[in-house]
């Protein structure tokens, strides 16, 4: 057993943030002294591991809070995903001391700015969310996959290429916000069921995430990934 301020200490957590996490019972202690104090065992320390590699992966508390109540929630998965991301922290460290280094002994800035790159970071992190973020939607489009009855994504295309039809609208506009209910259904039809929580997280992706951004853009007109996020935002009362 780990008390709160041995815990703060190993995990880099503050004790204030650790109070907040048993507030709304995403990392309740193992036990309590009788005078009061938190403790925590292994199994509390595993889980609060997985909810700062959700942090880092910029997950709301809510969400995490859902994912490792989970009944199906796989450890071994999640530590995998998060071995995945610090290599490629590491990869992007090299080669900011790579760079400079080199700077250092010539004295002189080369114009190199693929060290700053994140896009692979980006890329790996939306991966992750879509994977994590619906955890029952994931294993509903798993399944749909292995029984053949899955969705083509050119498909999921089209519905965008639809939606670019009005863009000249507001994005809470009735015709737009007709489209996204048809794209929600679209989805709950070919994929997963799409939940207004599902959507609203898809909606933010469609701008965070570079190759879904250029994508819906490609099928239907620049801008169009802002325009879809925002008519999902008004959609989902947010």
């Amino acid at each position: 057993m780990m008390t709160i301020h041995e815990v703060s200490k190993l995990a880099g957590v503050s004790v204030r943030t650790l109070h907040h996490y048993d507030a709304t019972g995403l990392l309740p202690p193992t036990a309590l002294t009788e005078a009061g104090y938190r403790l925590y065992d292994d199994t509390a320390l595993a889980r609060l591991q997985s909810i700062l590699l959700f942090r880092e992966l910029e997950f709301p508390l809510k969400d995490i809070k859902r994912i490792l109540d989970d009944p199906n929630f796989d450890q071994a998965a999640a530590l995998e995903d998060q071995i995945k991301l610090l290599e490629l922290r590491r990869k992007q460290l090299r080669k900011l001391i790579a760079l400079a280094r080199e700077t250092l002994k010539t004295g002189v800035i080369p114009m190199k700015f693929d060290a700053f790159d994140k896009t692979e970071q980006a890329r790996f992190a939306a991966e992750v969310k879509e994977k994590w973020g619906g955890t029952a939607a994931y294993q509903e489009y798993q399944q749909r996959e292995k029984d053949g009855s899955a969705g083509d994504f050119a498909e999921l295309m089209a519905q965008f290429t639809e939606l670019g039809k009005l863009k000249n609208l507001a994005p809470a506009a009735p015709e737009a916000q007709a489209a996204i209910r048809k794209l929600q259904q679209f989805i709950t039809d070919h994929f997963y069921t799409c939940t207004p929580e599902i959507l609203a997280g898809l909606g933010e992706m469609y701008v965070a995430d570079e190759r879904f951004r250029e994508n819906i853009d490609k099928a239907s007109g620049e801008g169009m990934a802002a325009f879809v996020s925002k008519a999902i935002a008004a959609y989902c009362g947010k």
